[in-house]
């Protein structure tokens, strides 16, 4: 059920025209400073330009920043939805774990293990129709970050949220997030189950593979995602956003964290899955998603909006009119604007 949506969102990249305006902007001043410089000492240019308000420039170029992005928004047209109805769907129940330790943090996949993993789950989210989805964060712990649902939206607003700050108990407990997603599966739906487990596969907590096997006894499809490469890489630091160093264990040596394909391959094979390895920042998912399809599916009933209203006028007005305003502006010098730029310039 998605209320608010744009039709077009391949046009966000636009946005771009709004740092792009203000480096114009710069350089333009640059430019005219240097000509004028040229010609004139700063005696004569400062009568030439007398009257002239540079806040009033300033304040001309706010208004073409915000008329800039208001009409990407009006290009994108945003759309409410105003017709709910409840549709009959047919698909399967899929969870998807990802594993939130401090390994995934590596970087020998690009930008890093946990980046490349929500990437890859967000384009499969894009390739979903019918079926219902489901995320679970797991570490030393695990828990049902959001429960299956046909809500798309708000399952890719919430991997956008997914870090490695969210479970503070280490550890990689892969069996504990194939035991909450059996719980979490809809026990009464005949339809197939399928759970995504995306990990390095570093599983030091429980049984993974005895816990799998009873998951398959109970009908569910397991698929393993194997997050670095069999090398290894050192686990960062991070402070205030940058990195400082490396994780190191109490000989003082530095941390490697390397990718336990065999067990992820063994988990997979007894529960009737595929194992598939990340080696690149892409991570292609198309063969599980093959494999999902051919799932036993069931009919299903779900709330959805069937029809939108555009909301791209309203937008587009507000360019007009501020586009309108930056046009009867003269470049005289304005008091009031005058004083707003003074009042920031000491604030800051």
């Amino acid at each position: 059920m998605e209320f608010f949506r744009f039709e077009n969102e391949l046009y966000y990249w636009l946005f771009a025209l709004v740092p792009l305006l203000i480096v114009f902007y710069i350089i333009s001043n640059v430019i005219i400073k240097k000509n004028f410089a040229k010609i004139a000492d700063k005696g004569i240019l400062s009568k030439i330009i007398i009257g002239k308000s540079k806040y009033k420039k300033a304040f001309r170029l706010v208004l073409v920043l915000l008329a800039t992005s208001s009409l990407v928004v009006a290009i994108m047209n945003p759309q409410l939805g105003s017709k709910l109805e409840e549709v009959e769907r047919e698909g399967i129940e899929i969870m998807i774990a990802i594993d939130v330790s401090n390994s995934m943090l590596a970087e020998d996949i690009k930008p890093n293990r946990l980046e490349s993993a929500k990437q890859g789950i967000s384009n499969l989210i894009n390739k979903l129709y019918n079926d219902k989805i489901g995320l679970i964060l797991f570490a030393g712990d695990s828990f049902l970050q959001l429960p299956l649902t046909t809500d798309y939206s708000a399952a890719k607003l919430l991997l956008s949220t997914v870090s490695t700050d969210l479970i503070p108990s280490q550890g990689t407990a892969i069996g504990s997030a194939i035991e909450l997603a059996m719980e979490s599966f809809n026990e009464e739906s005949k339809a197939g189950k399928a759970l995504i487990i995306i990990t390095d596969g570093e599983n030091h907590e429980d049984d993974a593979l005895s816990i799998a096997k009873k998951a398959e006894e109970e009908g569910v499809t397991i698929s393993t995602i194997g997050m670095g490469t069999e090398e290894g890489a050192p686990i960062p630091l991070f402070r205030n956003g940058q990195r400082y160093d490396f994780i190191k264990d109490r000989s003082g040596n530095t941390v490697v964290t390397k990718l336990d394909a065999a067990m992820l391959s063994q988990i997979a094979a007894s529960a009737n899955g595929n194992f598939i390895r990340a080696s690149n920042s892409i991570l292609d998912l198309k063969g599980i998603i093959d494999d999902m399809q051919k799932l036993d599916k069931e009919k299903f009933e779900s709330k959805v909006f069937t029809d939108y209203e555009d909301r791209f006028q309203i937008f587009l007005a507000i360019t007009l009119l501020i586009l309108l305003i930056e046009f009867l502006m003269s470049d005289r010098e304005n008091r009031i604007i005058k004083r707003l730029f003074t009042f920031s310039e000491k604030t800051i």
